[in-house]
Protein backbone atom coordinates (compact mmCIF):
# COMPACT_ATOMS: atom_id res chain seq x y z
CA UNK A 1 0.00 0.00 0.00
CA UNK A 2 1.57 3.22 -1.21
CA UNK A 3 0.36 6.77 -1.72
CA UNK A 4 2.16 8.27 -4.72
CA UNK A 5 2.27 12.08 -4.74
CA UNK A 6 2.45 12.83 -8.46
CA UNK A 7 3.48 16.11 -10.07
CA UNK A 8 1.72 16.87 -13.35
CA UNK A 9 2.40 19.55 -16.01
CA UNK A 10 1.68 23.15 -15.03
CA UNK A 11 0.53 23.95 -18.55
CA UNK A 12 2.37 22.25 -21.38
CA UNK A 13 1.25 18.62 -21.41
CA UNK A 14 4.57 17.61 -22.97
CA UNK A 15 6.20 18.18 -19.57
CA UNK A 16 5.47 14.69 -18.33
CA UNK A 17 7.83 12.00 -17.12
CA UNK A 18 7.78 8.34 -18.09
CA UNK A 19 7.58 7.50 -14.40
CA UNK A 20 4.45 9.62 -13.95
CA UNK A 21 2.64 7.87 -16.80
CA UNK A 22 3.68 4.42 -15.58
CA UNK A 23 2.55 5.25 -12.04
CA UNK A 24 -0.87 6.46 -13.20
CA UNK A 25 -1.29 3.25 -15.22
CA UNK A 26 -0.51 0.86 -12.41
CA UNK A 27 -2.19 2.38 -9.33
CA UNK A 28 -5.58 1.13 -8.21
CA UNK A 29 -6.98 4.63 -7.73
CA UNK A 30 -6.16 8.15 -8.96
CA UNK A 31 -7.27 11.02 -6.71
CA UNK A 32 -7.53 14.16 -8.83
CA UNK A 33 -8.35 17.71 -7.79
CA UNK A 34 -10.27 18.10 -11.06
CA UNK A 35 -10.96 14.81 -12.82
CA UNK A 36 -11.70 16.59 -16.12
CA UNK A 37 -8.25 18.17 -16.27
CA UNK A 38 -6.53 14.96 -15.26
CA UNK A 39 -8.48 13.04 -17.89
CA UNK A 40 -7.12 15.35 -20.61
CA UNK A 41 -3.60 14.33 -19.62
CA UNK A 42 -4.50 10.65 -19.43
CA UNK A 43 -6.25 10.77 -22.82
CA UNK A 44 -3.32 12.54 -24.50
CA UNK A 45 -0.99 9.69 -23.54
CA UNK A 46 -3.61 6.94 -23.87
CA UNK A 47 -3.21 5.95 -20.24
CA UNK A 48 -5.59 3.13 -19.33
CA UNK A 49 -6.21 3.76 -15.66
CA UNK A 50 -8.11 1.64 -13.17
CA UNK A 51 -10.26 4.12 -11.26
CA UNK A 52 -10.38 7.86 -10.63
CA UNK A 53 -12.13 10.00 -8.01
CA UNK A 54 -12.21 13.70 -7.20
CA UNK A 55 -10.23 15.01 -4.24
CA UNK A 56 -10.46 18.72 -3.53
CA UNK A 57 -10.78 21.28 -0.77
CA UNK A 58 -14.55 20.83 -0.53
CA UNK A 59 -14.56 17.04 -0.08
CA UNK A 60 -11.11 16.34 1.37
CA UNK A 61 -12.28 15.29 4.85
CA UNK A 62 -14.87 12.81 3.61
CA UNK A 63 -12.70 11.49 0.78
CA UNK A 64 -9.59 11.12 2.96
CA UNK A 65 -11.35 8.58 5.16
CA UNK A 66 -12.32 6.44 2.14
CA UNK A 67 -8.88 6.75 0.52
CA UNK A 68 -7.13 5.67 3.72
CA UNK A 69 -9.44 2.65 3.79
CA UNK A 70 -8.42 1.82 0.21
CA UNK A 71 -4.75 2.09 1.13
CA UNK A 72 -5.23 -0.09 4.19
CA UNK A 73 -6.66 -2.78 1.90
CA UNK A 74 -3.22 -2.97 0.28
CA UNK A 75 -4.16 -0.82 -2.72
CA UNK A 76 -1.92 1.80 -4.34
CA UNK A 77 -3.20 5.35 -4.81
CA UNK A 78 -1.91 8.30 -6.85
CA UNK A 79 -2.62 11.87 -5.77
CA UNK A 80 -2.56 14.59 -8.46
CA UNK A 81 -3.56 18.25 -8.34
CA UNK A 82 -4.94 20.48 -11.09
CA UNK A 83 -1.35 21.14 -12.15
CA UNK A 84 2.12 21.02 -10.69
CA UNK A 85 3.14 19.34 -7.46
CA UNK A 86 0.39 18.36 -5.00
CA UNK A 87 0.33 19.82 -1.48
CA UNK A 88 1.85 23.18 -2.53
CA UNK A 89 -1.03 25.61 -1.80
CA UNK A 90 -3.21 22.57 -2.41
CA UNK A 91 -5.58 20.37 -0.35
CA UNK A 92 -3.42 17.31 -0.88
CA UNK A 93 -1.51 17.96 2.34
CA UNK A 94 -4.55 16.77 4.32
CA UNK A 95 -4.46 13.34 2.70
CA UNK A 96 -0.68 13.03 2.97
CA UNK A 97 -0.63 13.98 6.66
CA UNK A 98 -3.32 11.39 7.40
CA UNK A 99 -1.46 8.74 5.43
CA UNK A 100 1.68 9.42 7.48
CA UNK A 101 -0.25 9.16 10.76
CA UNK A 102 -1.65 5.81 9.58
CA UNK A 103 1.80 4.44 8.79
CA UNK A 104 1.20 4.37 5.04
CA UNK A 105 4.19 4.74 2.71
CA UNK A 106 4.18 8.07 0.84
CA UNK A 107 6.36 8.24 -2.28
CA UNK A 108 6.98 11.33 -4.44
CA UNK A 109 6.85 11.21 -8.21
CA UNK A 110 8.50 14.61 -8.74
CA UNK A 111 8.06 16.97 -11.63
CA UNK A 112 6.83 20.47 -12.53
CA UNK A 113 6.18 23.17 -9.95
CA UNK A 114 5.17 26.74 -10.82
CA UNK A 115 7.06 28.29 -7.91
CA UNK A 116 10.37 26.64 -8.83
CA UNK A 117 9.88 27.29 -12.55
CA UNK A 118 9.31 30.99 -11.88
CA UNK A 119 12.27 31.25 -9.51
CA UNK A 120 14.57 29.61 -12.04
CA UNK A 121 13.93 32.33 -14.63
CA UNK A 122 13.49 35.28 -12.26
CA UNK A 123 17.13 36.33 -12.03
CA UNK A 124 16.49 36.90 -8.31
CA UNK A 125 18.65 35.41 -5.55
CA UNK A 126 17.68 31.80 -4.87
CA UNK A 127 20.08 30.94 -2.04
CA UNK A 128 17.29 31.78 0.39
CA UNK A 129 13.61 32.37 -0.33
CA UNK A 130 10.22 32.13 1.37
CA UNK A 131 7.05 30.88 -0.28
CA UNK A 132 3.92 32.66 0.96
CA UNK A 133 1.33 30.97 -1.25
CA UNK A 134 -1.76 33.13 -1.76
CA UNK A 135 -1.86 36.28 0.38
CA UNK A 136 -4.84 36.81 2.71
CA UNK A 137 -7.84 38.52 1.15
CA UNK A 138 -8.26 41.15 3.87
CA UNK A 139 -6.15 44.27 3.44
CA UNK A 140 -4.91 44.35 7.04
CA UNK A 141 -3.61 40.77 7.06
CA UNK A 142 -2.17 41.19 3.57
CA UNK A 143 -0.25 44.31 4.57
CA UNK A 144 1.11 42.57 7.67
CA UNK A 145 2.71 39.88 5.49
CA UNK A 146 4.01 42.45 3.01
CA UNK A 147 5.70 44.31 5.88
CA UNK A 148 7.30 41.02 6.93
CA UNK A 149 8.57 40.46 3.38
CA UNK A 150 9.97 43.99 3.33
CA UNK A 151 12.03 43.37 6.47
CA UNK A 152 13.43 39.96 5.50
CA UNK A 153 16.58 39.90 3.41
CA UNK A 154 15.49 37.14 1.04
CA UNK A 155 13.47 36.53 -2.10
CA UNK A 156 9.72 36.06 -1.65
CA UNK A 157 7.36 34.02 -3.83
CA UNK A 158 3.61 34.63 -4.00
CA UNK A 159 0.81 32.95 -5.93
CA UNK A 160 -1.93 35.24 -7.18
CA UNK A 161 -5.08 35.05 -9.29
CA UNK A 162 -5.86 37.14 -12.33
CA UNK A 163 -8.72 38.74 -10.42
CA UNK A 164 -6.62 40.04 -7.52
CA UNK A 165 -3.27 40.81 -9.12
CA UNK A 166 -3.87 44.55 -9.57
CA UNK A 167 -4.99 44.93 -5.95
CA UNK A 168 -1.95 42.97 -4.75
CA UNK A 169 0.47 45.01 -6.86
CA UNK A 170 -1.05 48.21 -5.48
CA UNK A 171 -0.52 46.92 -1.95
CA UNK A 172 3.10 46.01 -2.74
CA UNK A 173 3.61 49.44 -4.29
CA UNK A 174 2.43 50.99 -1.02
CA UNK A 175 4.51 48.75 1.23
CA UNK A 176 7.75 48.56 -0.77
CA UNK A 177 7.73 50.74 -3.90
CA UNK A 178 11.46 50.24 -4.63
CA UNK A 179 11.50 46.42 -4.64
CA UNK A 180 12.16 44.67 -7.95
CA UNK A 181 9.53 42.11 -9.00
CA UNK A 182 8.97 39.54 -11.69
CA UNK A 183 5.40 38.67 -12.63
CA UNK A 184 5.26 35.26 -14.34
CA UNK A 185 2.02 34.09 -15.85
CA UNK A 186 0.89 31.15 -17.93
CA UNK A 187 4.24 29.41 -17.47
CA UNK A 188 4.98 26.73 -20.12
CA UNK A 189 1.85 27.71 -22.08
CA UNK A 190 1.42 29.45 -25.44
CA UNK A 191 1.01 32.93 -23.93
CA UNK A 192 3.72 32.61 -21.29
CA UNK A 193 4.87 36.04 -20.13
CA UNK A 194 7.37 37.63 -17.76
CA UNK A 195 6.91 41.26 -16.68
CA UNK A 196 9.73 42.87 -14.70
CA UNK A 197 10.09 46.05 -12.68
CA UNK A 198 8.84 47.63 -9.47
CA UNK A 199 5.18 47.15 -8.56
CA UNK A 200 4.44 50.62 -9.92
CA UNK A 201 6.24 49.91 -13.19
CA UNK A 202 4.41 46.61 -13.66
CA UNK A 203 1.07 48.28 -12.95
CA UNK A 204 1.87 50.79 -15.68
CA UNK A 205 2.78 48.02 -18.12
CA UNK A 206 -0.44 46.10 -17.55
CA UNK A 207 -2.90 48.99 -17.19
CA UNK A 208 -4.29 48.46 -20.69
CA UNK A 209 -4.08 44.67 -20.59
CA UNK A 210 -6.34 42.06 -19.12
CA UNK A 211 -4.06 39.75 -17.20
CA UNK A 212 -5.25 36.15 -17.50
CA UNK A 213 -4.08 32.80 -16.22
CA UNK A 214 -2.20 31.60 -13.19
CA UNK A 215 0.36 34.02 -11.76
CA UNK A 216 3.57 33.64 -9.76
CA UNK A 217 4.99 36.86 -8.33
CA UNK A 218 8.66 36.98 -7.33
CA UNK A 219 9.76 39.80 -5.02
CA UNK A 220 13.50 40.46 -4.90
CA UNK A 221 15.32 40.75 -1.59
CA UNK A 222 16.74 44.17 -2.37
Amino acid sequence: MTLFVCATPIGNLDDVSFRLLETLKKVDLICAEDTRRTKKLLDKYNVKYNKMTSYNDANKKIKTKHIIEELNQNRDVALVSDSGTPCISDPGYYLVSNAVVNGIAVVPVPGPNAMIAALSISGMATDRFTFYGFLPKTSGKQMKILEEIKKRNETAVIYESQYRIVKTLNAINTAMPDKQLVLCRELTKKFEEQIRGTAGQILEKIKNKKIKGEIVLIIGKS
